[in-house]
């Protein structure tokens, strides 16, 4: 065969238009080899005019295949309930359907085919009527043969809701001939030859154009992964501190130094299988120091140094099983037995970072391997003091000021702490590391002198990871489905570190008058809250019936379009409440009102107040909680609406697709890196909403901008009707 540019030039001589799909007919091929062939002849010039033109169909899924071959689900359920006046228990029924008994039950009942009967005690299915007819497989029947014109369109929209069938719209080409139309091809010289210059032919040859805004081969080249940045910070504290680093490359170890050196029983839940990785080959290990090892269990067996010890038969099989160590902890127990060998005693401040391994069962939160972060000091006559001061320099350095120190339990420490910090994004005080001192039963036993005191804390290096770079799953931070580009492209790890001496004093003093003024500021605005100026049609009684409400605060320029957009979808869920106030800090309120009270408040399960304010950022408060941000208020409001739209516009999602919402809300929510007119029309260039053919909180958020922005675009208007028109649905 010819080539295909030269067919399709040749077609037009005889032809004066052609099409792609008849192309593809006449010569038997694909159509996207026509595509194909027809790019190449436009690189040539005027010499054919194309025109790109979209045919819409429409087409069954599988489900909708299924019920072309076995009918509808309300028709299937239908019959599967006997006629007459017995019926069939409605347990025993959902029994028979399976998986599509639910959604054939509903239509069965919204379309009057059968009714329930509860005057027996258990629910009986009944027929209602005594023939039906299957409307629906006739439909999709007429779909499957190409004859959809013959459906009615709210019907098709109806069956795609029920993902019955799916609308595809199709690109093609037209081609006409051009103002230099030939049916010879001559091919453009791309670069220059020794011939050419030699022979002076460079001077009349035309060669193919340069394209200078064609993206280059993006160049290859290695990148750190955001735990190695973190890695990096939190390493450059404990050198800075004066700690020295532990080798912790030793992945497998023996249970005798993970656990037995720690003074950890062996009957303790951790060394069972389903909590620990047993190594198979080789299964065990005996090199270990025999006098230790003899001290070791005579203190868990007899007790001594004080102690009674845990007064069982120690067995020297259990500590020879290797194992992949589950804490760093094992390190440190090596690293204290050979400073207690030395001649003489020298105090030690050591660390390591490295991962360890346990039998988890994996989620959002938790991995089988992760990295631990560990840091010990070993000195005379230190105390539980010295170890809260240690860890308050720590997380001093690493901007952490507030915190916390819990009693708990450990095997090998006591006292025993657990750390909090307050987290000021969820408003709470959450666990970031344990600590403690350890036992006499384990360091006495190495030959450590007396008086020599040991201090220890620990934390996890991915929790902090996922905080700083605003990752929600730990398997997109670590595991075979992270996503490369993220790796390249995540940004530097800036931790804002405190100083020492005067900076930190003048830190603190500030920390310390900030905190004053905001408690002066809250007691201001209380009292203001009490003569709000309402602009709705409800007024509030008293301050605490505030209190009780969800009051969203909103700058009047910045009014939240998205919450407009959701008060339809919120009605299908609550008895809803809505009220508009301005506040007197602000000349007149937003554009926004929302004044609807059908329900009465005293009766709505759901009441929300928007007081325009001159607030920064948008800020909803529930009791003594803040949310702030547009795009984190419109994830409160999907969590409420959980269930309500099919399918859901955030949480209801499956991971991959929250993934891309939450960074497409990244974008949208960094104004100062788009322009809203231009990012939303190049994210709708293949899809039919911003992440996908689904509506999600991202076409919410940018529908809420560019209202606020008055953006005017004819594709971004056109998007505009859409997300209103699915939202309404």
């Amino acid at each position: 065969m010819q080539d295909l540019p030269v067919l399709i030039l040749q077609s037009l001589v005889s032809a004066k238009e052609q099409d792609s799909p008849g192309l593809a007919k006449k010569f038997k091929v694909d159509e996207q080899k026509i595509v194909g062939a027809i790019k190449s002849v436009e690189a040539l010039g005027d010499v054919v005019n194309t025109q790109i033109y979209q045919v819409k169909s429409w087409k069954l899924t599988g489900e909708g295949e299924e019920v072309v071959q076995s009918g509808s689900h309300e028709a299937r359920l239908f019959n599967l309930v006997p006629a007459g006046d017995g019926g069939i228990e409605q347990a025993k029924l959902m029994g028979l359907c399976g998986k599509w008994g639910k959604i054939g039950f509903s239509k069965a009942m919204s379309a009057g085919w059968i009714i329930i009967d509860k005057s027996q005690g258990s629910p009986v299915v009944k027929r209602k009527v005594g023939e039906i007819t299957d409307n629906l497989k006739q439909d999709l029947q007429k779909i499957k043969e190409n004859q959809s014109e013959l459906v009615d369109e709210k019907l098709k929209v109806d069956y795609k809701k029920r993902k019955l069938v799916e609308e595809v719209n199709e690109k093609h080409y037209k081609i006409t001939p051009g103002a230099n139309f030939t049916t010879s091809i001559t091919k453009a010289p791309t670069e220059l030859t020794p011939e050419m210059l030699s022979s002076g032919a460079w001077k009349t040859t035309s060669l193919k154009p340069y394209n200078l805004e064609a993206l280059g081969v993006e160049t290859g080249g290695g990148c750190l992964h955001p735990l190695l940045k973190v890695r990096t910070e939190y390493r450059q504290i404990f050198l800075e501190m004066g700690f020295s680093e532990m080798p912790a490359n030793n992945f497998v170890e023996s249970s005798f130094w993970n656990f037995d050196a720690l003074f950890q029983p062996q009957q303790h839940p951790a060394r069972d299988a389903h909590d620990t990785f047993f190594i198979s080959d080789p299964a065990t290990s005996d090199k270990f120091p025999a006098d230790y090892m003899e001290r070791v269990k005579k203190v868990h067996s007899e007790g001594g140094f004080g102690s009674q010890g845990y007064n069982y038969n120690w067995k020297i099989e259990e500590a020879s099983k290797n194992l992949l160590r589950t804490h760093t902890t094992a390190v440190s127990a090596r690293m204290l037995y050979r400073t207690a060998q030395a001649p003489k005693f020298v105090p030690q401040k050591l660390f390591s970072i490295d991962r360890v391994f346990r039998n988890e069962t994996l989620d959002a939160t938790h991995l089988a391997e992760f990295h631990q972060i560990e840091g010990v000091v070993a000195d005379y006559n230190i105390t539980l003091g010295h170890c809260i001061g240690v860890i308050n320099t720590f997380f001093t350095k690493l901007g952490i000021q507030k915190l916390r120190f819990k009693p708990a339990y450990n095997p090998y420490t006591e006292p025993s702490m657990e750390i909090f910090s307050y987290h000021e994004g969820l408003q709470k005080w959450v666990e970031i590391g344990n600590s403690g001192m350890f036992r006499p039963e384990m360091l006495l036993p190495m030959g450590l002198p007396d008086g020599v005191n040991v201090i220890g804390f620990g934390l996890s290096l991915e929790r902090p990871t996922m905080i700083k770079y605003k990752i929600d799953n730990i398997r997109d931070l670590v595991g075979h489905k992270v996503n490369l580009d993220m790796v390249k492209k995540n940004p530097l790890c800036r931790i804002d570190k405190s100083g020492t001496g005067e900076e930190r004093r003048l830190e603190v003093v500030s920390k310390r008058w900030a905190r004053i003024e905001s408690r002066l500021q809250c007691l201001q605005k209380h009292i203001q809250a009490m003569g709000l100026s309402t602009t709705g049609s409800v007024s509030y009684g008293a301050a605490e019936e505030k209190l009780k409400d969800v009051v969203i605060k909103v700058h009047p320029d910045k009014p939240l379009y998205s919450l407009g957009l959701l008060v339809p979808a919120l009605k299908k869920r609550f008895q809803l409440a809505l009220s508009t106030h301005c506040h007197s800090s602000v000349k007149q309120p937003g554009p926004l009102m929302l004044n609807e009270d059908s329900v009465g408040r005293s009766s709505a399960d759901l009441k929300v107040a928007v007081i325009y304010s001159n607030v920064q950022r948008s800020t909803l408060v529930v009791g003594s909680s803040e949310i702030q941000g547009e795009e984190n208020i419109l994830r409160y409001f999907s969590r409420l609406m959980d269930g309500v739209t099919a399918p859901g516009l955030y949480d209801t999602l499956d991971d991959n697709f929250i993934a891309q919402v939450d960074t497409l809300l990244d974008r949208l929510t960094d104004t100062s890196k788009h322009n809203i007119s231009t990012l939303i029309p190049g994210i709708l260039n293949k899809n039919r909403f911003l992440a996908g053919n689904h509506l999600t909180l991202a076409d919410v958020l940018a529908y809420s901008l560019c209202k606020q922005n008055n953006v005017t675009n004819a594709s971004i208007q056109a998007w505009s009707k859409k997300v209103e028109t699915s939202l309404a649905n």
